[in-house]
């Protein structure tokens, strides 16, 4: 049985129903696509990593998109963030997270892309 259910429409080769994994990936993929003011009301949530994407990739653009992606996996109750990697690829900031899924425990791996070129955030 699912400790978690939900739904998404992305994906419509799937079914809607999304549960547990699945649906916290799912949302954490959709905190991190928004951007930081975005949201009306709210201005503290969403992501700076649209806002840095286009800036040079320096340690210190690397910390800050670190200390952005642990404060999103805070903010959703569900899991903690064991682990997390960013990078460049070629079109954009790569992000892999270890994910530990709460109150189970059970450890799952993500990762992210944020593709400048298409505006887009996918999850491999």
């Amino acid at each position: 049985m699912a400790l978690y259910k939900g739904f998404s429409t992305i994906d419509k080769s799937r079914r809607f129903k999304l549960t547990d994994n699945d649906l916290i990936k799912r949302d954490l993929v959709n905190h991190f696509h928004t951007r930081q003011g975005e949201k009306l009301m709210n201005p503290r949530f969403g992501s700076i990593i649209w806002a840095t994407i286009f800036e040079p990739f320096t340690p210190n653009v690397r910390q800050a998109i670190i200390e952005d992606i642990d404060r999103i996996v805070n903010f959703d109750p569900r899991v903690i963030a064991n682990s997390i990697v960013v990078s460049e690829f070629q079109k954009g900031i790569q992000i892999e997270l270890e994910i530990q899924i709460l109150p189970t425990n059970e450890l799952d791996t993500m990762r992210v892309q944020f593709d400048k070129t298409t505006q887009t955030t996918t999850l491999i």
